[in-house]
């Protein structure tokens, strides 16, 4: 639940369109500006805050893409076996790991309750510039207080989050344990069916009602 209510703030990360290099933002006001702004959208969107699925799927769709880097996520989740992928198969995994985060932590969404995101500065890789971590934490009334923690790269079109953590559980490490067991048992092709699977049990399911692994 903590990494669905953490991801209702990743899905948001897209205020900046693509190839628009100029108008680039720091890792944290990127976070910061585009959190307030989709925290409002759904505070005002009756639909949204009523679970509409095909609404939020869509807003998530527009959002989430060009500034996620599912490429990376994927092939640090599924670790050493990724080498030996083929180029298809690599493809299918990236296709199929996006759908199931996509789909299952649109559902976030629909519990918005009046949170609100309080960001730190930007930490930079002292080893790696083009690398940065933001800390934030998610203040949600009669609730503790969750803290988020983004692992961002600076690539041409901006910023763009290939990990992050929940009170200190990593999104990547989280799904690693889960795919190497799928690959031991039934290699790549195991794996891609697995997530395949999942997806179309997903689909058959209200949002609310996804999968959160």
């Amino acid at each position: 639940m903590k990494m669905a209510i953490g991801l209702l703030m990743v899905l948001s990360l897209s205020s900046v369109a693509p190839g628009a290099v100029a108008d680039v933002k720091e890792p944290d006001a990127l976070i910061r500006e585009t959190a307030d702004e989709v925290i409002a959208t759904v505070k005002h969107d009756k639909d949204m805050r009523n679970g509409n699925q095909q609404k939020l799927l869509d807003l998530v769709e527009v959002k989430i893409l060009p500034h996620f880097d599912f490429e990376r996520l994927t092939r640090l989740a599924v670790g050493v076996p990724w080498r030996s992928a083929t180029a298809e198969q690599r493809k299918a995994l990236v296709t199929e790991f996006r759908t199931l985060l996509v789909r299952t932590y649109t559902a976030a969404f629909s519990r918005y309750q009046d949170q609100k995101v309080e960001v730190k500065p930007a930490v930079v890789n002292p080893k790696r510039k083009d690398e940065a971590t933001v800390n934030t934490t998610i203040v949600k009334p009669g609730s503790p207080p969750i803290a988020v923690d983004y692992v961002m790269e600076k690539k041409d079109d901006g910023w763009k989050v290939f990990d992050l953590s929940i009170e200190g559980s990593s999104l990547i490490e989280s799904y690693r344990g889960t795919f190497a067991e799928k690959t031991q048992e039934s290699g790549i092709d195991g794996l891609i069916k697995y997530l395949a699977d999942k997806n179309r049990a997903n689909a058959a399911k209200p949002l609310n009602k996804a999968d959160s692994k």
